[in-house]
């Protein structure tokens, strides 16, 4: 009846079914636990009308042509470059901290000469990670150092992360380093935008297969079984490949223990007023319980709105209770060892393959894992 089954219908699990079906000529089954599909991406209008992301905002941004290129099928897009600015003891100032910080935090002079320094060491338009900063000898630099990581990186990590900058991954504290440039927007790759009818639109266009057949508030294991040689579907053996996109632990009953995730709570708050704060997103490094505010019409185009919908961000370590969801990875060595005994179960099922944030515990972009669908259909179908 099905060639392939996925399992998910987020970003990955809709790339991977739309290529397998239109390039594999493969027949397709998405089985989604949720209501909708889209993933965290999933996006609908409020009450008041005004388009919302119910998981927290997603902006999507790539350098990669083929990522842009295959969404593009689906979706015309908003050119958006992302600036966030974040709220120091009332002062907003641009983030990540770049050469317009610089400015704003000393006095020309000094924000001159610094900038020199900067430059010379580092190079123009390089992006450096604020550890990687606060080791340069150069008292100068050093200074700077202690300033965005007081400021900007050490309260906000421990909201979003419940540790310091020190305990955590450094390709976490790496995603958002200094820019050596006068580049205010949040991402410097060639594509930035939203797509003009939502990501829900777009990914609704994407599974709109004949060879597709999408199954929702459906858990895969109410219709699979993974034993441990083979996968069975409905009681029979199943032969076609079987794409899993969900959290692995939950696949296996948690038979090793929880793998750690931060969660997310999300205040949705509305104002009948043109504006709450005047752009997209602000963060609050140094105060305030939630991490962030974002206001949605700037983020997607609605200037011309009536009213405003603002949500705020609180972050907490996930328990697996009913209700959170697993967001970020707390990715370190006892993390990992974790996640590699979920995985070795999946090994001998040959015809099983991991995909995505939750089945990998890492943290993907969208267009980073949208990459990773296209790559894994081209080596299935082949």
């Amino acid at each position: 009846m099905y060639d392939s089954i996925v399992i998910g219908a987020g970003a990955a699990g809709s790339t991977v079914a739309r290529k397998l079906a239109e390039e594999g000529k493969r027949k397709v089954l998405v089985i989604e636990k949720r209501s909708h599909i889209g993933g965290n991406c999933y996006d609908k209008l409020d009450r008041h009308g005004i388009m919302i992301h119910e998981y927290g905002p997603h902006i999507f941004h790539t350098n990669e042509e083929e990522v842009y290129t295959f969404l593009s099928r689906f979706t015309d897009w908003h050119l958006f470059g992302h600036e966030v600015v974040a709220n120091v003891h009332g002062e907003l100032i641009p983030v990540p901290f770049n050469l317009n910080t610089l400015h704003k935090v000393y006095g020309k002079e000094k924000a001159d000469e610094l900038e020199e320094i900067l430059i010379r060491e580092y190079g123009e338009g390089s992006r450096v990670p604020i550890m990687q900063l606060r080791e340069n000898p150069n008292p100068e630099i050093k200074a700077i150092a202690d300033y965005v990581y007081e400021n900007i990186f050490l309260h906000y990590t421990m909201k979003q992360w419940g540790q310091t900058p020190e305990e955590i991954s450094p390709e976490v504290t790496a995603r958002v380093p200094v820019l050596i440039s006068h580049d205010n927007r949040y991402f410097q790759d060639k594509y930035q935008g939203m797509p003009k009818d939502g990501y829900t639109a777009m990914f609704e266009k994407m599974l709109d297969h004949p060879d597709i057949t999408v199954k929702m508030g459906t858990d895969c294991k109410d219709h699979l079984t993974f034993s441990e040689d083979k996968v069975l579907f409905e009681g029979e053996e199943f032969t076609g490949e079987v794409i899993y996109t969900g959290a692995i632990d939950e696949l296996f009953s948690y038979e090793y223990g929880h793998l750690p995730y931060r969660s997310l709570n999300f205040k949705f708050e509305h104002y009948d007023k043109e504006s709450y704060q005047g752009r997209s997103v602000v963060n609050y490094t140094v105060s305030e319980d939630f991490t962030r505010i974002t206001e949605f019409k700037y983020l997607t185009r609605q200037e011309k709105t009536d009213g405003t919908t603002i949500v705020k961000e609180y972050s907490f370590a996930y328990t697996g209770a009913e209700g959170e969801i697993p967001y970020y990875a707390v990715i370190n060595d006892e993390n990992n060892a974790l996640y590699q005994k979920y995985a070795k179960r999946v090994q001998p099922l040959d015809n099983v393959y991991l995909l995505g944030r939750l089945a990998e515990y890492k943290y993907y972009n969208i267009d980073a894992i949208v990459k990773k669908a296209l790559q894994l259909a081209d080596t299935i179908r082949r």
